[in-house]
């Protein structure tokens, strides 16, 4: 959706690992935005840990679009690592078969968490001739060393190593957990190039045959499908700040002499339970197991949205159902085509005021004001929630017009979060005349009657839209127990 260009003006803050500061961010060539992340090493399901990253870099990259920017955005897979190798070996089958199956698998998580393809989905091994182009200008410069046919970057020579984690070589040499390779010159120095073990997948390269190492991957295919030495934008997760990131920027901006990134953007790991996931405390919760037990990934996107994304997170059944009770007021609000007979055959229809519209206006200010300030999602959502309560308001008092108003206001907010808008369901002859008699009866203050008029539309049509003005400030609300796999499961 495009925006107009005052939108493009505001300014957009970013915290910045690299700075550790929040900056304006102000990109090279605007409107045009060149953004990298971090994509899947194909060897397992996706879980909801990756389900976070993409999910909230998908949110990013809408917003952007949203502004008026052109956002060129690329995200890298895997296809070529130890853990493939392992794997495949684990499974006796071929490498290429078990990359096939999961790269098919990896999109399906996609498509059912409804987040769009990057601009350019590079696999690594499709890319592998300009990988070892690049790596054999780092050796020209001094940077990189050959050892037994492994390549390894000097990295006491990049004199900037730990810029972006923040760390010290000092620091760094405390916590080395692995021994020392003979062949390095430095425990510290990591490999451009592996050279191939007996039985592994390998490539020619002026060293040997053998294969990237993975940090030198995301550096070339940024680089390469975004056209520019310095990227406007790298993001991923927290837990790849050191060494993937760091590895990333000094190889990078050694062979280029040029920044590598502008800003770099790191969201907040998922536990579960206040535990880390792993398939050992049987918690491991793959983005097929939740699609297939809750039939909706709005509830994990509205659980992702309620914590800032730079910040840890924590999943739990509890906060799932509070995503369902959030959803269900969103739909409720959205899901019905409103079109209410006047309260008496000669009550004139409610104007939509100037002073109406300016109230609903600031509200939807708030949103953009939230996101503005470093993607900051649990205000854009309470700015929401804020909306449909108005309109419910509204409605109430029979201003159709602004109701509808903020109906459409929510919409195009849904589809910078990623979220569906239900389809809009026209509310039958009968179902509004008790509408109306409920909202004379409660004027009449005829309570006894309105009350049996409610449980009447309640069983016509449960989330009926004179519900909604509680739930959406955040009170009790009922909803139908969400869909769930497995014999007598059931889960709110």
């Amino acid at each position: 959706m495009g925006a107009s260009p005052t939108r493009v003006q505001k300014m957009l803050k970013i915290n910045n690992t690299l700075s550790r500061k929040k900056e304006d961010f102000i990109p090279q060539n605007p409107p045009v935005i060149t953004m990298y992340t971090c994509g899947v090493t194909v060897y397992d399901d996706c879980h909801i840990g990756h389900a976070r990253s993409l999910y909230i870099f998908d949110v990013m990259r809408r917003y952007l679009k949203y502004k008026g920017y052109n956002v060129k955005f690329v995200r890298n897979i895997t296809d070529i690592d130890d853990k493939i190798i392992n794997r495949a070996n684990e499974l006796k089958i071929n490498w290429q078969e078990l990359v096939k199956k999961y790269i098919d698998r990896y999109y399906e998580d996609l498509n059912s968490l409804g987040i769009e393809k990057a601009d350019f989905e590079p696999r690594a091994t499709e890319n592998i001739p300009d990988m070892i182009k690049y790596i054999q200008a780092l050796i020209e410069k001094d940077f990189a060393y050959v050892a037994a046919g492994d390549v390894y970057f000097n990295v006491r020579k990049f004199s900037e190593y730990g810029k972006l984690s923040g760390q010290k070589i000092e620091e760094m040499e405390a916590g080395v957990r692995i021994a020392p390779i003979e062949r390095k010159r430095d425990h510290l120095d990591f490999a451009l190039w592996k050279a191939s073990k007996e039985g592994e997948p390998f490539w020619q390269s002026p060293w040997g045959n053998g294969r990237p190492g993975w940090h030198i991957e995301c550096s070339v295919m940024s680089q390469k499908f975004l056209k520019t030495d310095t990227l406007d934008i790298h993001a991923g997760g927290r837990d790849l700040v050191f060494p993937h990131h760091e590895n990333e920027l000094a190889q990078a901006e050694a062979c280029t002499g040029k920044a590598f990134a502008k800003y770099w953007i790191h969201h907040g790991l998922l536990t579960i339970n206040g535990q880390k996931m792993a398939k050992s405390l049987g918690n491991f919760i793959t983005i097929k197991n939740f699609i297939d037990k809750y039939q909706d990934a709005d509830l994990l996107k509205l659980f992702f949205l309620s914590a800032h994304y730079s910040h840890p997170i924590d999943y739990t059944v509890e906060k799932i159902e509070e995503s369902g009770k959030q959803k269900a007021a969103f739909n409720v609000f959205l899901n019905n085509e409103i079109s209410l007979p006047p309260l008496t055959p000669s009550a004139k229809k409610v104007l939509f005021s100037d002073i109406e519209k300016e109230k609903i206006d600031k509200i939807c200010l708030k949103f953009d004001e939230a996101m503005d300030d470093d993607f900051n999602t649990p205000m854009a959502l309470a700015s929401l929630f804020m909306l449909i309560d108005m309109g419910s308001k509204l409605l109430s008092l029979d201003n159709e017009e602004a109701f509808k108003y903020i109906q459409k206001k929510v919409e195009i907010y849904f589809d910078i979060l990623g979220l569906k808008v239900p389809p809009k369901r026209k509310l039958s002859k009968e179902e509004l005349d008790l509408m109306r008699e409920r909202q004379i009866k409660k004027k009449e203050k005829d309570f006894k009657r309105a009350d049996e008029i409610r449980e009447l539309l309640k069983q016509k049509h449960d989330r009926i839209i004179f519900d909604t003005i509680s739930s959406a400030t955040g009170s009790t609300i009922s909803v139908k127990p969400l869909k769930a796999k497995g014999k007598n499961e059931k889960k709110s």
